[in-house]
């Protein structure tokens, strides 16, 4: 399952998230999502747990629970929406 971590301290890091979900199950992946320009974090992340038991038991205990200080909210990812393709703005010659 991949659930949602939001509101996180800009000093949180992927290791930091792992071992706090660690402790309901199998962690397969954190990552902390990052601005491309700056490298610094965007205060929210993705947690990925096989075990959809586990995966609900952490949202259930977590949410609401302080991370560095900040009171976290946890939920299941919902799906990557497609996004609608920009508008192709051509300059036309008359």
């Amino acid at each position: 399952m991949n659930i949602y971590v939001s509101n996180l301290s800009f000093a949180v890091q992927d290791e930091d998230l792992r071992e706090f979900f660690a402790e309901y199950g199998e962690v397969s992946s954190v990552k902390v999502i990052t601005d491309k320009l700056t490298n610094r974090s965007r205060g929210f992340a993705f947690v990925e747990m096989p075990d959809n038991a586990a995966a609900q038991k952490a949202i259930q205990e977590l949410d609401g629970g302080m991370v560095d200080g900040r009171s976290i909210k946890v939920t299941e990812a919902r799906p990557k929406e497609e996004r609608s393709q920009k508008p192709s703005y051509s300059k036309s010659r008359w």
